[in-house]
């Protein structure tokens, strides 16, 4: 762990002196930082998975406490009615902006700032001539597409094709975000190729990858999922059916293999509890001592969401949020929006036991069950064989799993005959689907089911926040005011209106 804890102190040092760019898009030489010719992707690769992963889910820079809390899970939890303020809590100001939707170029601008800033050091990686690193440059075309996923399907349009050219273009032009989605699928057929073709002597990345311990496998695994999740997005477009289906058929005759039981895709680079070497999500709310900080009891559960897993005898609920401190009432939550009401509202469950343990957990990046519900969804629209039931319940055994549940206690949920629940009990197979992801991903990646909600319309029955300004919930974010001031002439011009209405491509 200490060797990996300097390689990551390394690979902190490489990426700030990305940070002297206006835009985050590019590296500048700089002859008091170390050179490409110097520096070797293993002393990159761990702080590198580890800081987009807390742009993910946890503390996006742990030494700026102005955007620390710019997190993709944060986001989405607050969007999809997880998540609220805590109305008890002494700051009345939490979470206002996410409550009233008021998405601004300030708006969880970290997201874009911080990603664009992390993912060029996975282009730095990709682009090393050094011989053996072919396995390296397979988990960095993996893990930036991941990520470029994320950023076209939260703004659209964005840099790619000039993006990270260091001090060759400051001012890279937007690319079509069709056309990166079908470069990405591109970029992890190449990573598939270059596990599968690794010549002798290529090295593994061993304790070098905090991820998957340079387990190539998994890895091609992952970048499969990460292709069926590509597709799918994409698969509501007629103009895209036949693409959709020749690439369906290739993934399908190719024998691929996805993220199955007990596949999660989890990060820890030796996570422990003190200053900077926390897990990312547990930094959100606990401190180094591993006491709770007013993060945690500022954020309370909705009582919408709190309402909807009891009745349907969902025994995540107790994993996902924990318990009221009176003991009266064993889950409750606010409504999103709303002020103080003693009588009803307080006392009120946080972030659950299934979700928080302590400093020196597991970070999460992405799931089994969420895996096997896009494999589900797939099988369920016709483009892959297999059984959609099947699918379907192994994933909700999964994610049971994942918090800390049984096997047979998720037996027991969906035997259930009620919608959305219990397989035969649903009568739209693909809501079902997409409801379950909700529930799977709640905590664990808010911004997921945002995304999927705004694709597929699923889950409907999530209500607004109660001081919504309209009557529709935000599809997208707006380039931040660091790109519109740092490259002007290329940023396409935005209105905070068209939060609500200017749509993905894929969501035309």
């Amino acid at each position: 762990m200490k060797n990996i804890t300097k390689k990551m102190l390394f690979g902190f040092l490489i990426t700030v002196s990305l940070q002297s760019c206006d835009d985050f898009l590019d590296v500048n030489d700089d002859p008091n930082n170390p050179l490409a010719e110097v520096v070797n992707p293993e002393i990159v690769l761990a702080a590198t998975q580890v800081y987009t992963y807390n742009v993910l889910a946890g503390s996006s820079v742990p030494d700026n406490p102005a955007i620390t809390q710019d997190n993709m899970n944060q986001l989405g939890n607050l969007m999809m009615n997880n998540w609220t303020r805590d109305v008890g809590a002494s700051n009345s100001s939490y979470y206002f902006n996410e409550h009233t939707y008021n998405v601004t170029s300030d708006f969880y601008s970290g997201i874009w700032e911080i990603l664009f800033l992390r993912t060029s050091n996975y282009t730095f990686i990709q682009n090393t001539t050094k011989p053996g690193y072919d396995n390296y440059i397979a988990i960095a075309k993996i893990m930036k597409s991941f990520y470029f996923q994320y950023l076209v399907d939260l703004y659209g349009d964005i840099p790619y094709s000039e993006a990270h050219k260091r001090g060759g273009n400051l001012t890279p032009t937007y690319d079509d975000a069709q056309t990166i989605y079908r470069d990405l699928i591109v970029q992890l057929d190449q990573a598939i190729a270059l596990i599968d073709n690794a010549p002798s002597g290529t090295l593994n990345p061993g304790a070098n990858d905090v991820m998957l311990n340079g387990n190539m496998d998994t890895w091609k695994k992952f970048a499969n999922t990460l292709k069926l999740r590509i597709l799918l997005r994409e698969s509501g477009l007629t103009t895209s059916s036949s693409y959709i289906s020749a690439q369906m058929t290739a993934l399908q005759n190719s024998g691929a293999e996805f993220l199955g039981p007990n596949d999660n895709v989890t990060i820890n680079p030796g996570y422990n509890a003190t200053v900077n070497q926390q897990n990312g999500f547990a930094s959100l709310f606990l401190n180094t001592n591993d006491a709770v900080k007013n993060n945690y009891s500022s954020t309370g559960a909705t009582k919408y969401t709190i309402n909807y897993l009891s009745a349907t005898n969902d025994l995540r609920i107790g994993r996902i949020y924990s318990q009221t401190p009176s003991g009266t009432i064993l889950y409750n939550g606010h409504q999103q929006g709303d002020v103080l009401n003693t009588s009803t509202n307080y006392p009120v469950s946080h972030v659950g036991p299934g979700l928080l343990q302590n400093s020196s957990q597991d970070g999460i990046v992405f799931t089994a069950a969420e895996s096997l519900l896009l494999q589900a969804e797939a099988v369920q629209r016709g483009y892959l064989t297999g059984s959609a039931q099947a699918l379907y319940e192994s994933a909700i055994t999964e994610s049971f799993k994942l918090l800390g549940l049984t096997a047979a206690e998720a037996t027991t949920y969906y035997s259930q005959a009620t919608n959305l629940v219990g397989w035969n009990g649903s009568t739209n197979k693909i809501e079902a689907i997409i409801n379950q992801k909700w529930i799977a991903l709640n905590g664990i990646n808010g911004g997921e089911t945002w995304i999927e909600r705004t694709r597929t319309g699923f889950p409907a029955h999530v209500p607004l926040s109660t001081v919504a300004p309209g009557t529709s919930r935000p599809i997208r974010l707006l380039y931040p005011s660091s790109e519109i001031a740092g490259n002007t002439a290329n940023v396409p011009q935005q209105t905070e209106a068209q939060a609500f209405t200017s749509k993905i491509f894929w969501n035309q």
